[in-house]
């Protein structure tokens, strides 16, 4: 027996809405596109536009979609509501099998797909494979900081990232104990600095200036402190003086990353005021130089090995030079937290020594 249906139509409601709802994604459109994002974001970099770009596209096709796709929802419910007197058991208007609206539906999305990735990749071989010259830089991210290694620059540089406006550069990323990141808002480019492998990014500075540096990923206590550190875009006559003061400052620094070994660490001759550089460096995020009650995530260490009111250490040993050390190389975990080893906090065993010597000066 053949079914007849009854042909519906939208009505001339739907056709209204329709043209609301395309003005409304219309400015949603023209808002994105016309956004001065550069106003409140410097583009640094040279790819900084291109991804300003690429965010407009996706935040406008987003926007557009979501007009229609939840102003229809409003729409259709209202239109197709249930009307005082009808039939509690009825059947709303059924529609199906629309081949033309399938094939609509299944084209489109697949072509903004399809858009999306051919902008993307050319985005991201910009970002990966180009430029292939220029400055190499690498940034090594620590509990809780960053610090930098250049070409002709011996051992690391500890307070600010430079590079000379117009230059083409390879930052190379990793990090010396857990997973940190390094994003720099201004340039649009955000990578993961894992421990035992390097990530690398490329990017030509184009605007000067001075710009936050900040870790994206929960990397322990003092993660928040890891937004204080800058990248600086600057002409060349300026990267140039900054560069040639660290090669005068680090002439005698150590190019090699600092292990330590596994047996005992041998203290003699531990220098004091190098083990108290070493001690801001690496340890003043986590100990105060004060009594012991003076806590920031680890206790004081003012009388460490002279206080008569705690005479053994978090791990129970006794308070002296020889265990201090044995902590400092091998590390602890205990109800204090955790006090990473030396290989964690890229200390040598001369850098044990120092430290010790230091703790020891404390009285």
């Amino acid at each position: 027996m053949a079914e007849n249906r009854q042909a519906v139509g939208f009505g001339r409601g739907f056709w209204i809405a329709t043209a609301v709802l395309t003005v409304v994604a219309a400015g949603s459109v023209y808002f994105w596109y016309t956004l001065p994002i550069s106003n409140a974001l410097p583009e640094a970099i040279l790819t900084a536009r291109q991804i300003d770009d690429l965010f407009r596209f996706m935040a406008a096709v987003g926007s557009a979609l979501y007009v229609f796709i939840f102003g229809y929802i409003v729409y259709f419910a209202i239109a197709f509501r249930a009307k005082k007197g009808d039939d509690p058991n009825a059947i709303g208007v059924q529609v199906h099998d629309n081949v033309r609206l399938e094939v609509l539906w299944t084209i489109l999305p697949a072509l903004f797909v399809v858009l999306l990735s051919i902008i993307s990749v050319k985005i991201w071989y910009e970002i990966t494979l180009q430029p292939a010259n220029g400055l190499v830089v690498e940034a090594i991210g620590h509990k809780w900081y960053y610090t930098f290694r250049y070409p002709q620059v011996h051992g690391e540089i500890t307070d600010e990232m430079h590079v000379p406006l117009g230059v083409p550069v390879t930052l190379n990323v990793t990090s010396s104990d857990v997973i940190h990141s390094f994003w720099v808002p201004a340039m649009r480019l955000k990578t993961d600095m894992v421990p035992g492998m390097v990530t690398t990014i490329r990017f030509t500075p184009v605007r000067p200036g001075r710009y936050q540096i900040i870790c994206t990923q929960f990397c322990g206590t003092q993660h928040a402190e890891m937004n204080k550190q800058v990248f600086v875009i600057e002409d060349r006559p300026a990267y140039d003086a900054w560069f040639h003061s660290w090669q005068a400052k680090n002439a005698n620094a150590s190019d090699a990353v600092a292990t330590a070994s596994t047996g005992t660490v041998a203290l003699a001759g531990g220098d004091a005021k190098a083990g108290q550089a070493t001690f801001q460096a690496k340890c003043s995020a986590c100990h105060a130089i004060g009594p012991y009650s003076q806590r920031l995530v680890g206790p004081g260490l003012k009388d460490v090995l002279h206080d008569p009111s705690h005479p053994s250490l978090v791990d129970g040993d006794a308070a002296t030079p020889a265990n201090v050390a044995k902590i400092l190389q091998q590390g602890y975990k205990g109800d204090m937290g955790q006090m990473p080893s030396a290989q964690m906090n890229a200390i040598g065993d001369k850098d044990i020594a120092n430290l010790v010597a230091y703790l020891n000066s404390l009285k």
